[in-house]
């Protein structure tokens, strides 16, 4: 049997040790019940979550190991490891001076974390402008302290941006095409967005009210 379902009126124990995505009701006032698992990924759990009936409780994935007493022992998810292993890439794609210029803990060390995780989640890479892909360009996300927020604006390939290939007019539009952009997909996750004139003037970005 590859999962098992649970309900707090026959919950099921044994020894065996169960690693994987569980359906859990959060408790308000107690411990996390278990109703559904394992799953072996964060889409079979979101699909059976998606299934339950109007007069089920209320339900979430939560990746873990089930305990012998019935409840979860939370733990980070190969899905969740994987990410952090990404963004921490795209972090190091961040200029080396910028850790001269704020202390770890100021906020706005903290925003630019925040947009950079928000543009990789959306799929959009971080400029390496030091790398073996500084050709490529991608998003350029840089702290502005005067500023008080984090200034945003896109780099385009060298093929556009630096041999111009499709003509300086070409670049202008795209250029102005994909900061828009950059400053959508950051309104959309919340941040307070304020453009930039010029056409490679991007926007700033700060935190939302």
């Amino acid at each position: 049997m590859d999962h098992v379902a649970l309900r707090s009126s026959g919950l099921r124990l044994d020894n065996e040790v169960r690693l994987g995505w569980w359906l859990v009701v959060e408790g308000q006032e107690g411990p996390d019940r278990l109703v559904a698992g394992p799953f072996p990924d964060r889409s079979g759990a979101g699909w059976a979550a998606a299934v339950r009936g109007d007069d089920d409780e209320p339900v979430r994935p939560v990746y873990g190991v089930r305990r012998a007493d019935g409840g979860l022992h939370r733990r980070p998810s190969p899905e969740d490891l994987a990410w952090l292993a990404h963004l921490g890439d795209q972090l190091d794609r961040l200029p080396e001076d910028r850790a001269g210029v704020l202390a770890e803990d100021d906020p706005l060390t903290t925003l630019l974390v925040e947009v950079t995780a928000a543009l990789a989640e959306s799929g959009l890479p971080l400029w390496d402008a030091s790398g073996a892909g500084a050709a490529l360009g991608g998003a350029c996300p840089a702290v502005e302290p005067a500023l008080d927020g984090v200034v945003v604006s896109w780099r385009q390939h060298d093929r556009m941006s630096v041999d111009q290939v499709h003509g300086a007019e070409t670049d202008a539009v795209v250029q102005r095409v994909m900061n828009c952009a950059l400053g959508d997909v950051l309104l959309v996750r919340g941040f307070d967005v304020e453009t930039l004139g010029g056409v490679a003037g991007g926007c700033v970005v700060r935190c939302g009210a």
